[in-house]
Parts: structure tokens; C-alpha cells; sequence
């Protein structure tokens, strides 16, 4: 049945441009070539744009900045190098330029040492750095912030037009429970010292993110659900004391962690309506960077479909509990203990990144942040040189055609081809992503809107509008813009990508390069290559959503 569709709705795309054809020519005015032969890679992008499913922050792409030292290492790999926000070079053009092409870029600053951070606000207390101790929770002893350092971030972030969100220490206070967990409340006199010091330098914080990794069972250490909530009571708190006045007051999240259903309703029951306005998750879902299989789960549709779950289950707790909390990702290096070398940071990982960010915002995720900017074996930049991987690239495309409404898309055909639709940004029509996970099959996609499939479906060709926005100029305009990544030399270990046969690279400068695409005619189908990426500008599509 879904091959006789697809080969109805193929009648129905090129009859439809026939019968447009007075307006919708080709710029030699001769009327679309006829369809070619039909074929097993084929498909049909239907893409619901009546109205939004979600709508996400503007500024959905975000990344993190962590403090781990160079000393940290996995499977005998130190691969951090100077990329802490402690020993980061602020000074490097290629970092500065490559954050300032988001205009904004989010950045969390935080990670598994961050409930081991004190902040050196007290020039009478020493101020020590980390130090490596193997009997310590995460092989390193407790370290601190200088406000020296924190003057010189906050330069960079006010020169880079970051938007900065902070991740506290939770655990100052805390006493053993006889269950294993830490209880007792928190101790935020370091922290609203911090906070105070911020605000009276005129340091501008989006947003105060309580903890790490302390949710459910934790990771190192955990807090119960009911303590945690009356520590974001406090902190939220202590915000609007400091910021009593201010017309805008910074955001305050929590929990920093893994997603545990009973442990997350429990926080948002506890704290709403009002009190916790972003509650965050990480997600690690591919395993260990040592595990030998990631690409296989990386390419098997089906695994990553698999934290779909996720997703659903916390936006049902939201929905049901009353509250403004909103859901970000807060944290997601897709393969935990700092990724793997050759996948997390090269172009294969691109299939999972922009994955996830599809389907996050599919469910109302707000924004999603990258495990890391710089950092690891899954850096958005390369920790040495900062010279982008792939999935800066892929980020970046996202930021600049993927606007905030999500559109319903669902993809007939084969299950290898990803499908996500949003309104374009700041542009007339929609954006479609499409990743082909097949490394054999070149795939033939139609795109129509899901009225037309739903008549197509009825054996019927409409004589109404196919996918045209009314009152479009459609002569030369009746074109889109694709936007096809593949990997340096066919190879998805490479850390080259290459936009629409072009290889990306900054210039002598440190100059990110312009991402330029192809035009396209309308009467043609979008051909998407085996293992390759295409974002397609379609903007005489008819989606009301995105008036």
C-alpha cells in the first residue's frame, strides 16, 4: 500500500506542476522534464503546517563549557587538554569568532566537578585550583573559581554576545543519610556570595542552574527529590532578593541530571508553579566512548528512536502538573566518560546530534546543549587547535534555518531517511532536515503537505494547491535552497565536512566560512545521497503555522 502511495503522490507532484506550469516555469520557460523512472528510494515528507506541535527558545542551540583539568582521563585517554574555563585561551580568535556566528550562542558552564567548585569571593581564604586525587569523588579535590578569572569570562562572554548559563554547587552542606544519599540543607552562602559579586560587577547571567548530576540515583552523589526542590526554593530566593528591582531576573535551573520520572515529578510538584522555571536533563544514551559499537547505534533508526521516551514521559509530567517550568537538555555528549575519538568528534556523530536535536524539539524542548564547546572527544571545536568538527557546522545550519515553530513531519518510505520540519527562521516558507542513515541508497524525496498527501492517499489528484504559498512570486522564486553535507573523502570517521561538495575550513584569519547553498528547481524531488545530510529552504511551501 505505501508503495501505490508514494507512486500517487508522484503522479499527483508532477500533474499539479503541469498544470502550474504557466507560472511556476523553469527560467528557460520550458515546462518541468517529465518524472523519472519510480524506484525503491523513494519517499514522501509530509509536513503538517496547519500549526505548531512545539515551539522552542530562539536560541534552541546551546553548548557547555566544563572544568575539568588536564589531568582528567578515560581508558587511558587524556583528552580535555587546556579547554577548562579555568586554563581556556580567551585570546583565541578562531573560539571567539566561531561563538560569535550564533549572535547568541547559549553556553552552560558546569559539569561533574562543578558541585566541587567554591568561589573565591573572600580574599582572606585561599584559592586552590584542582588537584588529581584518586580516592576523591571524580579523582580530583575540591577547586576554585578566582573572581580574576570569572572578570576575564565574563570579558570574553560580553565580547562574544554569549548567553550564559551557570551551574552551582549543590553539595556545600550536605551530610551522609544512612540510605547512601546526602541530605541536609544546602549551604548557599559561597554561592550567593558569587551571585552577589556578579551582579555588582554588572555581569549579566541568564540563568543560575542548581547541581549536577545529583537527580535519581545520581552520579557520585544524589539528593532526594523534596530537599532538592527546598534548595531551589532557596536559591530562587536568594535571586529575586538580589535582584529585587531589576526588571529582568535571571532563570533558575535545576536539576542537571538524568532523567528519573518519580524523582523529576516529585521536583516539580514540589517547586511549582513558579519557583523552578527551566528543569534540565542529560543524555548519554549511546553508553560508554569506549564502547566499539557507537556507530552502529548511531545508524540503527530504531535505537534512536529509543529515547523518544524520554522526551514524551517529561513533557507529560510538565503538561499534567500545572506548572510554567519549561525542559531543556542541559547536558548531552551522547557517549558518556568524555566520548570516543574519530566518531563523537568527527562526521558520523552529526547523524545523532542533529537527530536529537529534531526530535527534542518535536516535544516542546526549549533549548538543547551540547556536551561540549570545546573539550573531550565530542567538542563542537577541536580542543587543540579550535578549528570546527563537523557538528559545529550542523549546529550552526540549525541556527540559521531552523526557527522556533516545529511542524508535524513524517516520512513514507524507508526507515534509514530522519525527517524534521520547522517554520524557517527569520524566512518565508519551512526548513526541512533529512539524514539518510543508509550508506547504499540514494533516496528520491518528495515534500507536500499533509492535506494534499491525505487526498493523494484517496487516489485522487487534487486541482488545489500542492505545497505553493499563496501570492508567492513564482517565476524565477519558484526555487529552494538545499544545503547537502557529506564526509571528507566518503569517510564518516572524517573530521572534514564538506557543504554541498565544498570542504569547510576557517581561513588564515580565523574566519568561520560562509555557508552558501545550492538553488534548486521546485520541480525536482530532493536528492539525498547515502550517509549524507540536507537541510532544503522551501519557501513557497503553504504552511499557515508559519504566517
Amino acid at each position: 500500500m505505501g508503495g501505490l502511495l508514494l507512486q500517487l503522490l508522484r503522479l499527483c507532484f508532477w500533474a499539479l506542476l503541469w498544470l502550474t506550469s504557466s507560472v511556476a516555469v523553469h527560467p528557460t520557460g520550458a515546462p518541468p522534464p517529465p518524472p523519472p523512472p519510480v524506484g525503491a528510494g523513494e519517499g514522501a515528507a509530509v509536513v503538517d503546517g496547519t500549526t505548531p506541535i512545539a515551539v522552542t527558545d530562539d536560541d534552541f542551540i546551546c553548548a557547555t563549557l566544563d572544568w575539568w583539568p588536564p589531568e582528567k582521563c578515560d581508558y587511558g585517554t587524556c583528552s580535555w587538554g587546556l579547554a577548562s574555563m579555568l586554563n581556556l585561551n580567551l585570546s583565541n580568535k578562531i573560539l571567539l569568532n566561531a561563538i560569535k556566528e550564533f549572535s547568541p550562542l547559549k553556553l552552560r558552564l558546569g559539569g561533574s566537578l562543578q558541585d566541587k567548585v567554591v568561589y573565591g569571593t573572600d580574599p582572606h581564604q585561599p584559592c586552590t585550583p584542582f588537584v588529581k586525587n584518586t580516592s576523591e569523588m571524580f579523582g580530583f579535590t575540591q577547586g576554585c573559581l578566582p573572581m580574576h578569572r570569572w572578570d576575564e569570562l565574563n570579558h570574553f562572554f560580553n565580547k562574544s554576545r554569549a548567553v550564559i548559563i551557570f551551574g552551582l554547587n549543590a553539595l556545600n552542606g550536605r551530610i551522609p543519610l544512612p540510605d547512601g544519599s546526602l541530605g541536609g540543607p544546602w549551604n548557599s552562602t559561597n554561592a550567593a556570595s558569587f551571585i552577589h559579586y556578579t551582579v555588582n560587577k554588572g555581569y549579566t547571567i541568564h540563568g543560575w542552574e542548581l547541581g549536577n548530576e545529583l537527580s535519581g540515583s545520581g552520579i557520585g552523589a544524589r539528593i532526594g527529590a523534596e530537599q532538592y526542590a527546598a534548595d531551589v526554593i532557596s536559591l530562587k530566593k536568594i535571586i529575586d532578593n538580589i535582584h529585587h528591582g531589576f526588571p529582568d531576573k535571571p532563570l533558575v535551573l535545576a536539576p542537571g541530571g538524568f532523567f528519573d520520572a518519580s524523582w523529576f515529578g516529585k521536583l516539580i510538584n514540589k517547586t511549582k508553579p513558579h519557583s523552578l522555571d527551566v528543569i534540565t536533563h542529560h543524555i548519554y544514551n549511546l553508553g560508554p566512548g569506549v564502547d566499539e559499537h557507537l556507530i552502529d547505534k548511531i545508524l540503527d533508526p530504531s535505537y534512536l528512536d529509543g529515547e523518544a521516551s524520554t522526551f514524551s514521559n517529561l513533557q507529560g509530567i510538565l503538561r499534567s502538573a500545572g506548572t510554567s517550568t519549561t525542559a531543556w537538555v542541559g547536558e548531552a555528549g551522547g557517549a558518556y566518560n568524555s566520548g570516543h575519538h574519530l566518531v563523537t568528534d568527527s562526521f558520523v556523530f552529526s547523524f545523532w546530534y542533529l537527530d536529537q536535536l529534531g526530535m527534542s524539539s518535536t516535544y516542546d524542548t526549549k533549548s538543547y546543549c551540547r556536551q561540549s564547546l570545546v573539550g573531550g572527544n565530542y567538542g563542537l571545536l577541536n580542543t587543540t587547535t579550535f578549528h570546527p568538527n563537523p557538528d559545529y557546522y550542523s549546529a550552526l545550519l540549525w541556527h540559521r534555518l531552523m526557527g522556533s515553530k516545529v511542524l508535524s513531519t513524517n516520512f513514507t518510505g524507508t526507515k534509514n531517511i530522519r525527517a524534521y520540519a520547522h517554520c524557517a527562521r527569520e524566512s518565508q516558507g519551512i526548513t526541512l532536515l533529512l539524514i539518510n542513515l543508509s550508506g547504499n541508497t540514494t533516496t528520491e524525496v518528495f515534500v507536500t503537505t499533509a492535506s494534499a498527501f491525505a487526498v493523494a492517499s484517496k487516489h485522487y489528484i487534487p486541482r488545489t494547491r500542492f505545497n505553493h504559498k499563496p501570492g508567492f512570486q513564482r517565476t524565477l522564486a519558484f526555487m529552494r535552497e538545499e544545503y547537502h553535507l557529506t564526509a571528507g573523502d566518503g569517510n564518516l570517521h572524517s573530521q572534514t565536512m564538506l557543504l554541498n561538495g565544498n570542504i569547510l575550513h576557517v581561513d588564515s584569519e580565523g574566519n568561520i566560512p560562509t555557508l552558501k547553498p545550492i538553488e534548486v528547481d521546485a520541480s525536482l524531488p530532493i536528492t539525498v545521497t547515502p550517509f549524507s545530510i540536507v537541510f532544503a529552504h522551501i519557501p513557497y511551501f503553504y504552511a499557515p503555522a508559519c504566517r
